[in-house]
């Protein structure tokens, strides 16, 4: 099939689970990193900066459990530990360091996928949004199921490959090779999706 543009439509930067514990020295919150993952993240913060600039919408995630542990499901069945857990100080969304704004908008998740159990879908249909441009943690689990679900709901998917951050290298690289099969040309460098949502602006000028 030929390759999509880079942008359809309108675009949304989806900011999935940017929190405090990465910018917290020597936190522990329960979950394996690859080298460079924490460095990614605080990458990402070109990408918000950009679709501000830009007046794309921006959607932040995080994700929180409760301190009884009801909502963890199957989640620790895995290699994960306990983590975001209510109270902790790594758990709140990086708000000052991502320069989350009142006119962006924030959700809660209890699972990895951004669409399972939130209101995503109704918010992207208010926001007649068509591509979701991704970045944050991890790229093998909560990124890679977001871009699923967003590809299996037909929406353009887009991931800034040094803005997100995996379990392994190993399942950092197999995840962007995943998603770039489902969505050829999906998988691109931040400045090159940097540049595209500026241009955007200047074309709509």
């Amino acid at each position: 099939m030929p390759k999509q543009p880079m942008i359809v439509g309108n675009p949304v930067l989806i900011v999935v689970d940017i929190q405090k514990s990465a910018f917290l020295r020597e936190y522990d919150n329960g979950i394996p990193h690859m080298p460079n993952f924490y460095e990614n993240l605080k990458r990402a913060r070109g990408m918000v900066d950009a679709a501000h600039e830009a007046d794309i919408p921006v959607i932040f995630f995080q994700e929180i459990h409760r301190k009884d542990l009801i909502d963890f499901g199957r989640e620790l069945d895995g290699d994960e530990d306990i983590h975001c857990l209510e109270g902790r100080p790594g758990t709140p969304v990086a708000a000052e360091e991502m320069d989350m704004r009142d006119t962006d908008y924030f959700i809660h998740k209890r699972r990895y996928s951004c669409f399972f159990g939130t209101e995503l879908e109704i918010l992207l249909k208010g926001l007649k949004a068509e591509t979701l441009i991704l970045v944050g943690a991890l790229t093998d689990v909560c990124v890679h199921y977001t871009f699923v679900d967003g590809h299996q709901n037909d929406y353009y998917c887009r991931v800034a490959r040094d803005c997100v951050g995996g379990s392994s290298q190993a399942a950092h690289d197999a995840s962007l090779n995943a998603m770039e099969y489902l969505q050829t040309g999906a998988v691109l460098p931040s400045a090159e999706l940097i540049a595209g949502m500026l241009e955007r602006k200047k074309d709509a000028a």
